[in-house]
């Protein structure tokens, strides 16, 4: 598979035109959790490396997606729980549910996440007050609950609310509305763009 651009070190996209820095993004909050100890690993898997960055056109459309959240919700706004993920930061996370049925909510390194390439987003919702809202799990929870496809039964079942069920769809709405894309497992995780597409034009972020 060839891409039309090289690899490029996750050091270096600072520097790099094609993509933009989270904290440039206005009424959006950054709280990358794989830069804290508060993820699944339960340490800072990030290091010293910078990650808050997308790709332009993901960043793009995130503005688009709060833009229109603030006007169908007035006071409440989108927080990046993870954004750019690098390639080696990947294999490590991997490393750490290998040889488990969790390795189903990653994307086999070799096969490449579309955070890779920065062009998915993890994201949640906050009011006005800065409190996250109550979406039924935490990120990065690897149980049925967070698991779109199966929200009607986990409603059925008393796993799910049907205010936390609202607050997902608040959520997915707005980033419908920017052009990105859901998946089955994670009701945070929203890529953006023809996902074959970019892992085979894209440059990997190393």
């Amino acid at each position: 598979m060839s891409r039309s651009e090289p690899a490029i070190p996750c050091e270096e996209i600072a520097a790099h035109p094609a993509f933009r820095p989270l904290l440039s993004l206005p009424g959006i909050a950054v709280d990358l959790r794989y830069a804290t100890p508060d993820n699944f690993v339960g340490r800072n898997v990030y290091g010293g490396l910078d990650c808050a960055y997308l790709r332009q056109e993901a960043a793009d459309a995130l503005l688009v997606a709060a833009d229109w959240l603030s006007r169908h919700q007035p006071g409440l706004s989108l927080v990046v729980l993870d954004a750019l993920r690098p390639q080696r930061v990947q294999e490590a996370l991997w490393k750490e549910l290998e040889g488990t049925p969790l390795t189903r909510y990653l994307a086999h390194p070799a096969r490449h996440s579309i955070h890779s390439f920065g062009m998915a987003v993890d994201v949640t919702l906050r009011d006005a007050d800065g409190r996250e809202l109550d979406m039924g799990t935490g990120f990065d929870e690897m149980t049925p609950a967070s698991h779109p496809e199966f929200e009607a039964e986990q409603l059925a079942l008393g796993g799910l609310t049907a205010p936390q069920l609202q607050h997902r769809g608040w959520l997915r709405a707005a980033m419908r509305h920017a052009g990105f894309q859901t998946i089955s497992t994670e009701w945070w995780h929203f890529d953006f763009g023809d996902r074959d597409q970019v892992r085979q034009t894209l440059p990997l972020v190393l």
